[in-house]
């Protein structure tokens, strides 16, 4: 009920109920005051937007206005040598998808290929590296550990290195006379010829063990095909060249992922760790019920990013191989770079980049359906 009040001056005035705002000539309180702050709101924006502009532009300008030509260009049969919007250029639609997607013929093998090669890079590279960052960050985490700075540094210092520099360095290493086979030779082990064996280690194993001629496949696996290459190329695993280039991928790339976990590992909360221990769990409870949950969100981040930077491996490949031995180490990547700069079929080759893109796109999105936070759904009580 209204509350009936007295002013000063002796009149009666109504109010509504304790706490409410009083009534301004012309309007309601609440409206007057709201005004200023939508107007205020509506400044701030356009002032945010004024200062995000330049990023803005450059950002439209040197990432977005070329990802939108390449993709014009990947509708082209285009050498590189005109104007591609002039109209010199033959417009062929999407016959370049279809050349490396359905159609038979050297462009299609090449490229399922290169799928193949930078699947088992990427089955074999993305665990590897975060099992050993991870490994590395709680090993250098331990307060009891003497020389943890300088731990930190060793370990993180391949991924500073040039990968140019690095690759030269793995070159040597890995020669049929390299410093690697020297050192098998000391415990009785002959050693390949790395970067020239084209060999599928899959199919060595198997060859080993007496159940598939690597040399005259039978059965399904030699008369089945997938986009040109036999069951058997899709399932003889990685070559021996390209082994190398996982190992060096690993080895450079687990410096970096491991100060992420250690920036992670710092974060977690001391209580629950102090908790988990006065409830007497064991070193390798506490990892896997308290550290490893907690870590989820960066555990999400450095799979992504491992995933993202493996299907776009060209550097050491350009270096160390450019596809040999028998276009075991080509990956699509350093195929776009050669459809374009060395078949001078710059159509073909950014078709190639947008299937990469696309890969991509939806492999993260899968991961991340996969690592997503599955919690318990309750009905409703009624």
């Amino acid at each position: 009920m209204p509350i009936r009040t007295m002013r000063a001056s002796g009149t009666p005035r109504t109010t509504g109920s304790p706490g409410a705002p009083d009534s301004a000539p012309g309007g309601t309180g609440t409206t007057a005051k709201a005004r200023p702050q939508h107007a205020g709101l509506r400044g701030e924006g356009t002032w945010g937007w004024l200062f995000v502009s330049p990023m803005v532009l450059v950002l439209g300008l040197f990432m977005v206005l070329p990802i939108l030509m390449a993709l014009w260009v990947s509708l082209l049969h285009w050498d590189g040598q005109s104007n591609p919007f002039s109209g010199q250029a033959d417009f062929v639609g999407l016959d370049n998808y279809r050349t490396l997607l359905t159609q038979d013929g050297l462009d299609r093998t090449l490229f399922a290929t290169s799928l193949r090669n930078n699947a088992y890079y990427v089955l074999l590279t993305v665990p590897l590296q975060t099992v050993l960052a991870l490994a590395l960050a709680l090993i250098v985490n331990q307060k009891m550990l003497r020389g943890r700075g300088a731990l930190r540094t060793t370990f993180f210092f391949p991924s500073v290195t040039s990968s140019i520099a690095v690759s030269t360095v793995f070159l040597f290493l890995f020669q049929g006379s390299g410093a690697v086979n020297s050192m098998l030779s000391w415990i009785g082990l002959k050693g390949p010829n790395w970067f020239a064996d084209p060999r599928g280690v899959l199919s060595l194993i198997l060859s080993g063990l007496g159940i598939v001629d690597p040399e005259r496949p039978a059965g399904i696996l030699a008369d089945h095909s997938v986009m040109g290459l036999s069951w058997f190329e899709w399932l003889a695993g990685p070559s021996v060249a390209m082994c190398t280039i996982i190992l060096l991928a690993v080895w450079t790339t687990s410096g970096s992922f491991m100060l992420i976990f250690l920036a992670a590992l710092q974060n977690i909360p001391r209580e629950l760790e102090e908790s988990a221990a006065m409830e007497g769990v064991n070193r390798r409870q506490m990892l896997r019920y308290v550290t490893l949950p907690a870590l989820r969100p960066v555990l999400f981040l450095v799979l992504t990013l491992g995933l993202i930077s493996t299907w776009q491996v060209f550097d050491q490949v350009y270096v160390m191989g450019q596809g040999a031995p028998g276009n075991t180490t080509l990956t699509p990547a350093f195929l776009s770079y050669s459809a374009g700069f060395d078949n001078a079929d710059f159509g073909q080759g950014s078709a190639i980049a947008f299937i990469l893109l696309a890969l991509i796109l939806i492999l993260t999105a899968f991961q991340r359906w996969a690592l997503r936070e599955r919690g318990v759904h309750t009905g409703r009580n009624r």
